[in-house]
């Protein structure tokens, strides 16, 4: 391990307080569960071993002296006054009588080693006791596309999982896309705590007739030409079932019909959407002799510019 005072990045004279200022500082900074950084359990590790020699005034006095190692362990017998390998009092120093334990273990989140004080008011008491005891599993995140029947009307929807698992998750009516469904205990087990969570996202699945606009639906509604002209009273379809529509006589190919509340169900803050139906006016599939000749009657005897006003 490195120099703890290079790990905290702090003098040999620096005071109790400079010392400890500079733990918190590091140990926010690479704190595995709110920290980016690369390895930054490994540093947060190296913080925590470094902070409890320098923190700890007999440590950091006996590390001072060369008595032991940047990991805490005794120094190689090399110093007068010092026998190694005898009995405690029979002319060697028995390290027991500092008071600190020279074992190899090494700092961890879970070691305890540091002042839980200091590590409560960083992190929480709560959270800090609860990583000391047991690491909580990770989260598993999946996206799934639901249908707008079921975003329209709320029910269920089925999600494999990474593992191979399969769970059936209740969705709400009207829940917006993009938005999470938190299962909990779903997720990958932890190392004696709490099982993590599965993070499920809703996507709209495509439909074959509606568009998604915020919360309301378009839909292209065709028409016949004789529709077009005379008016009609045509069926369209909804998420709810069919509806009948009214077409005024005259209507153009493109005019928009708002049929009120027929979009996605509206949230505790938002209205539910409308259904935008346009009109497309639609030909025979097959050619028309008596369509024909009287489209070309019309043509000779009534033309009209319906692009005039393009330049």
């Amino acid at each position: 391990m490195r120099d703890p005072y290079d790990v905290l990045g702090v003098s040999k004279t620096a005071s109790e307080a400079e010392i400890k200022s500079a733990f918190r500082k590091l140990a926010k900074k690479y704190h595995p569960d709110q920290s980016k950084e690369l390895k930054a359990k490994e540093r947060f590790a190296e913080v925590g071993s470094a902070y409890e020699i320098l923190g700890d005034d007999k440590k950091r006095k006996a590390f001072d002296r060369g008595e032991i190692d940047a990991e805490g362990k005794p120094r190689a017998p090399q110093f007068e006054g010092f026998g190694f390998g005898g009995q405690p009092g029979a002319g060697g120093a028995d390290f027991r009588n500092f008071g600190f334990d020279f074992g190899a273990r090494g700092f961890s989140p879970e070691s305890g080693s540091i002042d839980p004080d200091i590590l409560s008011e960083l992190f929480g008491a709560g959270r800090t006791r609860a990583r000391s005891q047991a690491a909580r599993g990770t989260d598993i995140g999946v996206t799934v596309a639901v249908p707008l029947s079921t975003i329209a009307h709320g029910g269920s929807t089925r999600v494999v999982l990474p593992t191979g698992k399969t769970l059936d998750v209740a969705v709400p009516a009207g829940i917006e896309e993009g938005k999470s469904i938190r299962l909990r205990g779903q997720g990958h087990p932890g190392a004696g705590g709490p099982t993590g969570d599965v993070i499920v996202t809703i996507r709209y699945a495509a439909h074959p007739l509606f568009k998604v606009e915020g919360r309301d639906l378009r839909l292209d509604l065709p028409i016949t030409l004789y529709e077009a002209i005379l008016g009609a009273r045509v069926r369209a379809p909804t998420l709810s079932g069919e509806v009948e529509v009214s077409i005024a006589p005259g209507a153009n190919g493109g005019r928009v019909l708002r049929l009120r509340g027929k979009g996605l169900p509206g949230g505790a803050d938002q209205a539910a959407g409308d259904l935008l139906a346009t009109l497309r006016i639609v030909l025979p599939n097959e050619p028309d002799a008596e369509l024909t000749a009287l489209m070309q009657k019309m043509r000779d005897r009534k033309p009209y510019q319906p692009r005039s006003g393009m330049g």
